[in-house]
């Protein structure tokens, strides 16, 4: 083997970096295969991983240990440059786990919803604008037990300006300013999500207020199931599961109440990680996904664009259609453009579009990993060595766990700050 003149090494290497951020290129428009069919492209090594990725390994794996102290089990994914430059689980958290992903799932729903929108237009002539309390949307609500229902319109419900209560002890918020709410009681038979969301009463009048609510974006899923004549599970199966190629997936619908007889469009999917990356990837594509066949429009560009900035639906809070918006800056070390959505256990899936990233934070506690929630068989070997685990004093912030709000928001701060280029 001939040995390159030492003289020309900082060349090569120059050229060789160069032809790697050409690499980094390429990647912007990498739509993974299935995994049963090779799945992401990783990076080969820490070298690659920064200059192609963009990405500083031990940053993240900084951000890893973060996670790792506020939840019992869960995992940290970045894509970057249609690249999966990291992931790593601990506890129960695992490539083929299949965790109750709690109120992510309410942004699998707005999404169903623009699908929708788009597919049965002529049923919706005032798109977001349309009222649906009426008997061609929502028959099941006569009659109204609030007259003030009628003007709900369907963005309302995606945005959680509905004027129903919010669930357990979430205030109001009125243009920022906090309106406190007692806690409201659920109907016996609370397991029918159907049943809990339209008996919900209001606290103020429809687009006066923004309360967090579940109740919310169940309804706009019983508008679907009722113009689609599909259940929500079912619909996104056909209109993302399967185009995108995802594996095993469900909704956490056995509970020890039985079994919950519609698809909960206030959350509860189960989704594999690296799916949940791969709808992630989806939303910065802007609706777009290819693969072999070539590309498809799968949802709405002008959807996703909504989606991902503030909302007129919702002047009260930094929330859009059921995702946390960025564009205020209250996420300090965040770009304004990122939107994210996270869940009861501290999960969130986040999307980056000036970074070109995708995040999923998996977290969840011991229930919502248990197998039984979604019926699906366990395919892996379970760690349980983080069974019954507590955060410790060192892993108190402000008031509270990491695990809520704060640690969801800290987290895309620390994976911002590993980005490098």
């Amino acid at each position: 083997m001939k040995i390159p003149d030492r003289r020309l090494v900082p060349a090569l290497a120059a050229l060789s970096v160069a032809c790697l951020a050409l690499s980094a290129a390429s990647h912007l428009e990498n739509f993974p295969p299935p995994d049963s069919a090779g799945g992401w492209s990783v990076p080969k090594d820490s070298t690659q991983a920064r200059v192609v990725g963009g990405v500083d390994p031990e940053r993240l794996d900084q951000a890893f240990r973060f996670v790792q102290q506020t939840t019992p089990h869960g995992g940290l994914l970045v894509v970057r440059h249609g690249m999966l430059v990291f992931e790593k689980y601990f506890g129960k958290g695992n490539r083929e786990a299949h965790p109750d992903m709690a109120s992510i799932g309410k942004a699998y729903t707005s999404i169903a919803c623009g699908i929708m929108l788009h597919e049965k237009q002529a049923e919706f002539p005032d798109g977001l604008d349309q009222k649906v309390f009426t008997e061609k949307y929502l028959p099941e609500a006569l009659p109204l037990h609030d007259p003030a229902m009628a003007e709900i319109r369907l963005g309302n419900l995606l945005s959680m300006t509905a004027g129903l209560h919010g669930e357990g002890t979430n205030p109001g918020f009125v243009h920022g300013e906090i309106v406190p709410l007692d806690p409201v009681t659920q109907p016996a038979n609370s397991i029918d999500p159907d049943i809990n969301a339209l008996n919900t009463p209001l606290w103020t009048k429809p687009g006066q207020g923004y309360s967090y609510s579940s109740p919310s974006p169940h309804l706009a899923s019983m508008v679907l199931r009722r113009i689609t004549g599909m259940e929500l599970q079912q619909y996104i199966d056909e209109r993302l599961a399967k185009p995108m190629g995802w594996g095993p997936w469900s909704y956490a619908l056995h509970r020890s109440a039985g079994i919950i007889p519609h698809t909960p469009g206030g959350g509860s999917i189960s989704v594999r990680a690296t799916d949940a990356v791969r709808f992630g990837y989806l939303l910065l594509h802007q609706g777009r996904w290819a693969d072999h066949s070539g590309a498809r429009q799968l949802v709405p560009a002008s959807y996703i664009e909504l989606c991902s900035k503030p909302s007129p639906y919702n002047p009260h809070s930094p929330f859009s259609l059921m995702f946390e918006v960025n564009a205020d800056g209250h996420v300090i070390g965040a770009p304004r453009d990122a939107y994210f959505k996270s869940g009861a256990g501290g999960s969130a899936l986040y999307v980056v579009p000036s970074l070109d990233m995708v995040i999923y934070k998996m977290s969840g506690s011991d229930a919502q990993f248990a197998p039984e929630l979604t019926g699906l068989p366990i395919s892996y070997d379970v760690d349980h060595s983080r069974d019954n685990w507590k955060p410790g004093p060192h892993t108190q912030f402000h008031d509270g766990p990491i695990g809520g709000d704060d640690g969801v928001r800290r987290l895309l701060e620390m994976v911002v700050a590993a980005v490098v280029r």
